[in-house]
This record gives structure tokens, sequence and C-alpha cells, in this order.
């Protein structure tokens, strides 16, 4: 190896190249992208179709079903599931991991374009769109002021809007509450049947009435005048006086036939702010934006509004980023708390400041280095990079530490610091690529694990890869060109004992590294008995690793650790039909009631909705009440905990259900914690079943907010159609629904300048239609032969209760039943639930499955499962090169299985439940592990092979190799304690992970020392023991055949 040689000979070449990278790292880390996750591609996919006024089922039956039969033959599709509302028909398809959403978009709109055809008339164009995490709601902003409502939401859209939207990174800026302007024309019936006279003949003159149009140019001597016929409205008398022609041949005016007037339109939204009606906006982000950035822009713009807009207050009231900064600042600060502890754990071995120094420079080097890398690797600073960054923090030091410890004993023996840093350094290449690749190696199934697991831990073993394989070269250059410079000869010879002389830290590491030798004797004296009595301790340590892992029983599972972002979502539900009004005061009972819990920083209240918002399912009966809570340092109680107390303090409020939950991390797909699916073909029995599912799963202790997506139905006015009737009229359906349309909601038939903004003229009929059954029964449909007739001439009306929605799975249809669970873990919930259901008789026909976050956690922990056995034999095949022996890579694997034993103690230790984070952390010890017994077997081997005999060696070997073997130990460990410690925002995600390995790690390094050189006596007189045979037999072949 040539490199070292390079390395020390060349010493400003090597420190003009790692200048060089450094300045690139640094100016990479201003430009790398924030984030709280990695960019994920979701195979999922949605058709949604439009199918104004037509109640679920008819959805269901023209829309629907038709277009899940069409999209089923997809290529790589997985799953088809739909959701049918009033109007809506929303279908998800979700593909294979690893499909190409693009392509399977295409397929998609081909399979969608064959039935469109088929599509009733009235409905709308279906619309393909693929699921994007990274295009999502980031922020939400409060406007208040003096202003009434309606001029506080035509000020924000005329003033604010267009100024946030217009920022970089911003798809829309969308506003709820506030109050909207607009024309009213209420037709009079009797005087319209009187005239004879229809809704869209008005509305039709209304249109062609309101317009300016160009006439051509006149010349005027040398001038070209321009000629305009001005006929738009100038005044609300202009629209009042237009003339309505008769069939009779007279006119009559508008406002003699109709009651027109500039009043609010019908209250779509109310957006409440600690109580007080007010205007908000939230803010969409387009999907290749950064969250972070896009929110800083918007911060930015915000303070420059505030002082141009002094008569409104506006303020952030929700901001993503807020939670991202602080989350990737508190890994960030455990990381560099982890690499302080390292390099301390380092000065105590060392005693010498040039000596921490050359190995303490491998932590910025190489963590700087691979911020490079991820830079051009298009990789984004996230929780799961900086997370790779901090469990690796102490593991980089880990190979410069074996190479200064080696070149520390060359110097001792008389050599000088040029010759010992190049002969050193060659002596351990080997093994120091070795024991790197063995650590690299394992994170490559992680990385190439299909799914969310995959997905998400792809950047995360990517940055741990990068940081460990610039170590690597750091290690192999950096680090003996610095020990040939700053290391002196005089000052390494005898050093312990000088340390003893000196004060503060360094008597403190001498005295550190005179108690140490202690430990090394002893170490000595306990190796000798376990080599006096290898099998009691094969079968110590086989029992104490098997008592350690079944203490994992005591321990739950979960899919991904919950979290705490410092938020609650409170559900106000009324009664189907309740006006937004009373829906509005029934939030405000809720917010008094909460109001005073000093953990509360804002309260937002949400009803209805426009813009995505309304598309995401905002209904006048129920209230979305956002409550924000302070800082984690500020507050001693955790969302769950201040969850628990809302649903105490609004539990007794009547006329409303109220549920309460909590903002864990979002992990696309993941959907509710506990999901049952419930198939079968009847609505009214699959609502029964759910009903008692409901009840059963309500009973299980931690189960919270169990609710099934079947309601009682919404009590609504059907319109029964008698199409032969219709049809002698020559009536459609469509023709009829939009008459009653008009009629009763009003439709837009112009626009209309006042006051510098331009608002909707809006026709619609006589109130009284709204009044009663009677009234809408008696609606005059306009005919084609110019006549009118009364609705109930061609119709049956009468009021019914029809689904809500209505769900489909694999074109079944389904009912689900979802519950959060509080105080407990995932896995013993369900197991508690499914032993209630199960003695639920079903009818024939109907069955039920386990969905949710349960199913996700069973389909990654096999997943995972498959990713340790690859990782473990990748890591066998990387040692059997390095040995060129299949027997002792068989033997270094033996500290796996204790590894695992480790990191379940450790979890059963801290109550941290079994999760995917906590699993990354058992594959990731597969390849940490095994290197402590490489340095031992290799050491033994060495010595074996100067002539000293297998306990000789094994004697010797173990005290000498206790130092680097501790040093690289510990330095990780320490790494690892801010993070697993999980204190502060974002720290819940990862501290299993570092609980993991802290276990695993100090577990198995103590039981290695004895175990492992045990393990290898006994395989060596196995070994003898053939070959023995093997030449016993072959001398007896050669005696017999001479």
């Amino acid at each position: 190896m040539r490199i070292p040689e390079f390395a020390v000979k060349k010493p400003v070449t090597i420190l003009m190249g790692v200048i060089a990278i450094l300045l690139i790292g640094i100016v990479s880390i201003t430009d790398l992208s924030i984030d709280l996750l990695p960019n994920m591609n979701i195979p999922v996919a949605v058709v949604s179709t439009s199918y104004s006024n037509v109640g679920p089922e008819e959805v269901e039956k023209l829309i629907t079903k038709p277009i899940e039969q069409a999209i089923a033959t997809t290529p790589n599709i997985k799953e088809v599931s739909s959701t049918t509302v009033e109007g809506n028909s929303i279908v998800i398809a979700q593909f294979n991991d690893g499909t190409d959403m693009d392509f399977a978009a295409l397929d998609m709109r081909e399979k969608v374009d064959m039935v469109k055809g088929l599509l009733p008339d009235g409905a709308g164009s279906p619309m393909v769109l693929k699921i994007d995490p990274n295009a999502q709601s980031i922020m939400t902003i409060s406007i208040t002021g003096k202003k009434d409502l309606q001029q506080l939401q035509a000020y924000v859209e005329d003033n604010i809007q267009p100024e946030l939207e217009k920022i970089e990174g911003v798809a829309s800026a969308d506003i709820s509450g506030g109050l909207e302007r607009q024309v009213q024309i209420a037709l009079n019936q009797e005087k319209l049947q009187g005239y004879g006279l229809s809704l869209d003949y008005i509305g039709q003159i209304l249109a062609a009435e309101n317009l300016n149009s160009p006439g051509g140019n006149v010349n005027k001597g040398n001038k070209e005048l321009l000629v305009r016929t001005m006929g738009e409205f100038t005044s609300l008398e202009d629209i009042q006086n237009i003339p309505i022609p008769l069939k009779t041949g007279g006119v009559v005016l508008l406002k003699d036939i109709a009651n027109v007037t500039i009043n609010n339109k019908d209250i779509e939204s109310i957006a409440m702010i600690d109580g007080k009606n007010g205007v908000s906006i939230s803010i969409q982000k387009q999907s290749d934006a950064n969250t972070v950035e896009v929110s800083k822009k918007v911060n930015n713009q915000i303070e420059k509004l505030k002082v141009k807009y002094p008569d409104v207050k506006i303020n952030v009231l929700i901001d993503m980023a807020e939670y991202i900064n602080k989350s990737i600042s508190n890994v960030a600060s455990s990381a560099v708390s982890g690499g302080i502890l390292a390099v301390l754990i380092l000065f105590l071995f060392l005693g010498n400041i040039k000596s921490t120094f050359v190995i303490g420079t491998a932590i910025p080097v190489s963590i700087i280095s691979t911020f490079a890398i991820l830079y051009f690797a298009n990789i984004t600073l996230n929780l799961m990079t900086l997370g790779g960054l901090a469990l690796g923090v102490g593991m980089l030091v880990d190979n410069s530490v074996v190479v200064l410890e080696n070149i520390y004993r060359y110097i001792q023996e008389g050599h000088d610091r040029r010759e010992a840093a190049i002969e050193a350094t060659k002596e351990v290449g080997l093994s120091v690529l070795g024991s790197t690749l063995t650590t690299v190696v394992v994170f490559l199934p992680i990385a190439l694990t299909s799914g969310m697991v995959g997905e998400i831990f792809r950047d995360f073993s990517l940055t741990i890869v990068f940081s460990l394989m610039t170590s690597l070269v750091v290690s192999l250059t950096f680090t003996p060109m610095m020990a040939s410079k700053v290391l002196h000869e005089e000052e390494i010879i005898n050093e312990e004992e000088k340390l003893l002389h000196r004060k503060g830290i360094f008597w403190l590491s001498g005295k550190f590294n005179a108690l140490f030798g202690k430990i090394e004797k002893k170490y000595r004296k306990i190796l000798a008995w376990a080599i006096l009595h290898r099998k009691k301790t094969v079968i110590l340590g086989l029992v104490i690793s098997i008592l350690s892992t079944a203490t994992l029983a005591t321990v739950g599972a979960e899919f991904f650790p919950t979290t705490d972002q410092g938020q609650v979502s409170v559900t106000v539900t009324l009664p189907d039909g309740a006006s937004i009004e009373e829906t509005a005061e029934m939030a405000k009972v809720v917010e008094k009631k909460v109001e005073k819990i000093p953990e509360i920083d804002t309260i937002f209240t949400q009803i209805g909705g426009s813009g995505i918002s309304s598309i995401m399912g905002g209904s006048t009966n129920s209230a979305n009440i956002t409550v924000k809570l302070k800082s984690l340092k500020e507050r001693k109680r955790s969302d769950s905990d201040i969850a628990d107390e809302i649903r105490e303090k609004t539990r007794d409020i009547a006329g409303a259900k109220i549920s309460c939950e909590t903002s864990s991390m979002s992990m696309a797909g993941m959907g509710s914690p506990i999901s049952i699916e419930i198939k079968g073909d009847d609505l009214e029995t699959l609502k029964k079943i759910g009903e008692q599912f409901k009840a059963e799963v309500a009973k299980v202790d931690g189960t919270r907010e169990v609710k099934t997506s079947m309601s009682d139905g919404k009590p609504e006015i059907r319109i029964n159609l008698n199409r032969a009737i219709a049809s002698q009229y020559g009536l459609t359906a469509a023709q009829i629904s939009s008459q009653i349309s008009s009629t009763i909601k009003g439709k837009t038939v112009t626009t209309f300048k006042t006051d510098g903004d331009e608002i909707d003229v809006v026709l619609k009929g006589d109130d009284m239609y709204k009044e009663s059954i009677n009234n809408l029964q008696n609606i005059m449909i306009s005919t084609n032969s110019g006549s009118s007739i009364p609705l109930n001439l061609i119709a049956d009306v009468k009021i019914e209760r029809g689904p809500i929605s209505i769900n489909r799975d694999n074109q079944s249809r389904l009912v689900t039943v979802t519950s959060d669970i509080y105080g407990r873990d995932l896995n013993s919930v369900v197991k508690d639930i499914e032993a209630r259901i199960s003695k639920i008789q079903l009818p024939e026909g109907y069955s039920y499955d386990m969905g949710g976050e349960n199913e996700q956690m069973v389909e990654s922990f096999t997943k995972l499962a498959k990713a340790l056995l690859i990782a473990v034999a990748l890591v066998y095949m990387i040692l059997a090169s390095q040995f060129e022996s299949l027997l002792n890579p068989f033997i270094i694997m033996f500290t796996v299985p204790m590894a695992i034993a480790g990191g379940a103690l450790a979890l059963a230790i801290t109550r941290r439940n079994v999760s995917v984070i906590a699993f990354i952390g058992v594959i990731i010890l597969a390849g940490i592990v095994v290197n402590n017994a490489i340095v031992l077997i290799d050491y033994i081997n060495i010595r074996r092979s100067r002539g000293e005999s297998r306990t000789e060696a094994i004697l010797n070997s173990g005290p000498r190799r206790l130092r680097p073997i501790f040093m690289t130990t510990l330095t990780t460990i320490l790494g690892l304690i801010p993070m697993a410690l999980g204190i502060g925002e974002g720290a819940e995600m990862e501290a299993p992970l570092a609980t993991t390995v802290i276990g695993g790690l100090l577990y198995s390094t103590v039981l290695t020392l004895v175990y492992i050189p045990v393990v290898y006596s006994l395989f060596d007189d196995l070994r003898s023991k053939f070959a023995n045979r093997k030449k016993k037999s072959k001398i007896e072949t050669v005696s017999q055949s001479s």
C-alpha cells in the first residue's frame, strides 16, 4: 500500500487537497436545501371526477365503477380503492414500489380515456393526478383588523394575496374566512309566471346587455376615431332598469319582477384566531420548492407587508419550517456534542493534545467533505442525513485511532516518526479498509430496500457511507502525514509517567491511563480463566445472550416513534345539515374550554373552506381547531398529554362530536395507527358490522378517537324524475337539474364593477322555494316549447337519508374502523383488538383485514429482516476475502447475535419500543460490532505467525488490543449519547436507533473480549483435529499402497 508513503512524502500536496475539499464542502453547506424528511416518490395516483348534484350511490354506479374497472388493468397496479361522495368520485391507484409514476400516470390516462365516452352527460372530465407529498400547505397566515369581514377579505385579495403568490416557490395562497359581495337578483315567481318569463331567458338578456364592444374606426379629417358601444353596468340602477322584452311585444323593467340588491355571498368559510373572526391564508408550495427556503421568503415578505399595510395585523399561525429548523438544529447539536465527547475520550486515552488533534481533525474533515458529496448527489439536509452524520461522528475517528495507535507503537519501538507513520499505516491499512467495508456494506441492503423504508432511509445510508469512506481516505493520508509532522519521539516515550506530574486535565488523563493499565492486567487474568474453562465460558455467554434477548418481550412494537410537533387538531362535528353559523358558535364553546390550558400558544379555527381546503372536504357542519402549543422547552407535558386533557374538558359538551388528534410526523401513506377494513356488498349491513367493530375497539385500553367511515347518512331532498312524462315535454334529467339548481342556488350570469372590485351578478329564483317541500315541488320548469310546468308534474319530491360517502377497495364496498393509540405500543393494541373482533360472527360474503400502520409495520419488518440477512452475508464475504479463510470470519460473526441481545436489553432498559428505526440500528450493528473481533483475531494470528503458541498469542493479544478496542468503542458510544437521550424537537425519531447501537456495541464489546478468544480456541482445536485426521488418513493410504 503506497498511499501512506505518498502522503508522508508529499505533505503540501495532501494539505492543499484537504483545504480544497474543505472549501468546496463549506460552500456546499450554504447551498444545501433543508427539509424535514428526504424527497419521497409515493407510488400513488388519483382519478378525480365531478358529477354535480348527484348522490353517492348514483356516482358510484355511473362513474366510480367504470373507472375502477378501467384502471385495474394498468401495469404494475397493486391496489385500487375509491371514495364516492355527493357530486364527486375519487379513485386511488396504488402501484408497486419502484414504479415510474410519470409513465404510470400516462398509462392511467389512456385507460380512463377508454371509458370517458361511457360516462353520463353532465359529468366532468376525469383528472389523473400523481400524489406529490412535496406539494403541500406549509404555512397558515392570519389577517385581522378593524375593517368588517367583507372589507377585510377584499383588502387581502387586492393587496396581500398577490404579494404572496408572486414569491418564488409559492404555488398558491388560498383565502379562507371573510365575506364577498355579489349582486343578487331574486325573481318574483308570480310576476315571472304572469309575464310568461323564465330564469334562463332573463339571464341571457343580462349577459347580453352588460358589455362594451368595439365598432370599428371612423375617419374625421386627419384623425381616426375608435367606435365603441358602451353597455357595461355602471351602477345598481343600471341593472334594475334593464328592460326585459315580453313575448306579447311590450317590455318590463327588471326591478318590476325582481328584487335587485348588493349583498354578501352565503358564507363558505369562517376563520377564527384566538376566538376573533378574521381572514386566513394557506400557503401551498410548489412540488420542487424547498419548505425552509419558501418559508423564509414568505416571512421576509410578511415583514415588508406589515410596514406597507399598518392598518391590518398579519401573523404567522403555522409554519412547518419552524419545526423543521428546530429539528435539524437539534440533530446537528447532538452531532456536535457527540463529536466533542468523542474527542474528550480520545484525549483521556492519549493524554497528548497533538495526538488528539491529529485524530480529532478526522471528524470535521470527513463531515465537511460529506457535505460536498451530498450537494453533488442532490441530497437535502434533513433529519435522516444529519442523523446519519450524528450516528457516524463517533465512528469517523475509528480508522485514525487504529492508524495512530500503531504509529505510537512503532515510535515506542525506536522508529523515527516518518518511518513509523509510513510503515505503521501500511501494516494496518488492509485491516482498516476491511473494517470500513464491513461497516459500509450493511447500508447497501437498507438503501436498496423497497417501499417507504427505502425512501426514508436511502439518504441516511448514503450519508453514512460517504462519511465513512472519506474517513478512510483521511486515515490513510491526512492522519499519517500529520503524525509525521507533529508527533515527537521524546514526547511519546514514557508519556504516561510524565502525565502524572502535570496538572489539570493532563493529570486526569494520566490517572485514567494508570487505571486502564490495571484494567488490562485484570482483563488478562479473566481471559486466562476463560481459556482454562472454555465450556463454562461458552455456556455462560449463551445464557446471558438468550436472557438479554428475552427482555424484548417486555417492550412493544410500533411502526415509527411518535413525535411531538407541538400541535393538536380538534375536530368539532355537528349533526348533518347544521349551518356554518351554528358550527362557529359550537367551536367558540370548545375554544373557551381549552384556551386556559397553560401550554397553549395560539388557537386557530377554520370552518368550511375555499380553494384547496374545500376540495379536501371542508363542510359547514364541521370545524377544524388547530391548537398550537408552546415549544418543548417551555412545557413539561407532551402533546399527547395535552390532547388527553382537551378530550376530558370537551367530553361533556352536548350537541357535537368532538375528536382530538396530535400532529405526529407525517409519513406519507402511513394512515391511522389502527385501521380495520370490513368488506361486503350491502351498505346497511356494513354499517351495522362497523358499529360492532367500533364498540369492541373502543373497549381496548390505549385506543382513542375510534371512528367508522360510515355515518348515519345525510338527510336530503330527493327528486325522482318520471322520465316518461318528462320526455313528453322534451325535457332531460340534465335540463331539469340545471333549472332546479339555478332557482335554488342561483347562477352567475355576468359581473359588475363597483368601487374598484369586480363582483358576481347572481340570478336566482324566489326564496319561497327554500321554505318548504310543498313550495319546492311547485318550482316552474321551462319546456322546449316555451311553456312552464310545475316540478311535481314530472317528479316525486321527498326527504330521505342517503350515504355521505361510499368507500371501495379492489372493487368491493367497505367500511373502515380507525383509531389512534395513546400510552401503549401499536403491536400490543393490535393483538388485543384482534382477540376481540375475532369473536364477531360475520355474515357470509363479508370479511375484514387489519391495515393502517400495523400493516405497514409488518411489511417493513419483513423487508428489514431480509436486509439484515443480506447484510450479515455481505459482511461474512468481505471478512472471508480479508482473512482468506472461511473459519475466522465465522468466528467473528458470533459477535452479531451478541450485539442483537445487547440492543434488545438497551431497548428494554430505556422502555423504548421496537420500531423500524430500532431495526435499522440492529442492521447497522452487524457491520460495526465485527470490527473489534477483526482487530483481535487479526492480531492473534499475527502473533502466532511470529512463533507464539495459541494460548500465549491470545493472552498477549487481548490486553495489547484492549486500548484501541475501547477507544473506538467509546468514541462511537459517546458520539451517540446525545442522540440517544432524545431531547428536543425531532429527536424522538432517531433515539431508538442510537439506543440500539449503544446497547449492542457496549454489550458485544465486553463479551467479545472474552467470548471470541474462547470460541477461536475451540474452533482451532476442531480445525487441528480435522487436519490431523486428514493427515493420518493420507499416511494410512500411502502405507497401504506401498
